[in-house]
């Protein structure tokens, strides 16, 4: 027995004929039309079930000039997006969630090089989506504002940092950062240092500010090494600030993998967390109430990031007015080793 094949599948014109009304109507019903009475719109379903038509989406986008699609950019290279770092695939699962209640297509799309990244500008500038998420932007990327200046709609998690008109959806960096350092310096503590995000990305760039901030607020010093929010990266931060900072007595890490590295660091060279150092982090995943001792965090709502700027995204494409940010909020969540 062989399968059906395209010219067997059941067209617009059979279903017509089956539910007794004209090709329009049908292609109206089935493109999401309101304006057809209920017991016509009633019949074509009918016959649609009856027949097993399934329509031709290509055709669809024609006229309609929709794909029902919504690709989410990510500058990453695959290996980081599915590491154990749970903010990405949160982002993709919120994401994912809001565009399925839409009846909408989620395109992951990853641009860890230079060619991927072009291949993403034809992609996204060829109008083979409706519209563009874009999380963990690298740099002064040009291409959230090359696409909204072409009518696309954009939504980008963070501030874009060429200073492009984009709206975005972010997390208040900044103040969660202070709640953290306030609550090391009210515990008496006054070596303060900070392992750092990469500064070519906005949530790295803003916790690097609260930290600084808030211990030169203090009359404290700053003592900062730097990161890419990764395990490696901060266990490599770590040793640097207790090679330069022997006296160290409390570190904000500016992600929880850089805070789990930094513990097992300072376990290693024989510090106890607390109470030789204090030990703060920032995203609250899902093992950082698991760690040796339970991390002390900023929490933010990860999958929430990705639904909120997926509903920006839905608004945006529909005609609607949207605010150009939207900051959802942080809280400390004190445990252990702080």
């Amino acid at each position: 027995m062989t399968g059906m094949t395209t010219a067997q599948r059941p067209t617009l014109e059979a279903v017509a004929r089956r539910a007794g009304v004209s090709r329009a109507t049908v292609s109206r019903v089935v493109n999401g039309s309101t304006t057809v009475a209920e017991p016509i719109q009633e019949a074509v379903r009918r016959a649609v079930a009856e027949l097993g038509y399934v329509p031709n989406l290509a055709a669809r986008s024609l006229v309609t000039q929709r794909t029902d699609s919504v690709a989410l950019v990510m500058p990453e290279e695959a290996t980081r997006v599915f590491s154990d770092d749970q903010v990405f695939p949160g982002i993709i699962r919120g994401a994912a969630q809001e565009l399925e209640a839409a009846d909408k297509q989620l395109v992951l799309m990853l641009a860890g090089s230079a060619a991927g990244h072009e291949r993403v500008e034809r992609y996204t500038t060829g109008r083979h989506v409706d519209g563009v998420l874009f999380a963990s932007l690298h740099g002064a990327d040009p291409l959230p504002g090359t696409l909204a200046r072409l009518g696309i709609p954009v939504v980008c998690a963070g501030r874009p940092l060429d200073g492009a008109r984009v709206p975005y959806v972010d997390v208040d960096n900044v103040g969660g950062v202070t709640r953290a350092v306030r609550h090391l310096i009210e515990n008496g503590r006054r070596r303060i240092t900070s392992i750092a995000g990469p500064q070519d990305m906005i949530a790295g760039i803003e916790r690097l500010t609260g930290y600084r901030e808030t211990v030169t607020a203090a009359g404290l010093p700053e003592l900062v090494a730097y990161g890419d929010f990764t395990r490696e990266s901060g266990a490599a931060a770590m040793h640097q600030l207790l090679t330069a900072h022997p006296d160290l007595d409390a570190v904000f890490a500016a992600s929880d993998l850089m805070a789990h590295a930094a513990l097992r660091t300072l376990r290693e060279a024989g510090r106890r967390v607390p109470d030789d150092v204090a030990v703060i982090g920032f995203d609250d995943i899902e093992t950082a109430a698991y760690t040796e001792p339970p991390l002390t965090t900023v929490r933010w709502e990860i999958v929430e990031l990705g639904r909120e700027m997926t509903r920006q995204l839905l608004r945006l494409a529909a005609g609607e007015a949207i605010e150009e940010s939207v900051i959802l909020p942080t809280e400390l969540v004190v445990r252990e080793s702080a």
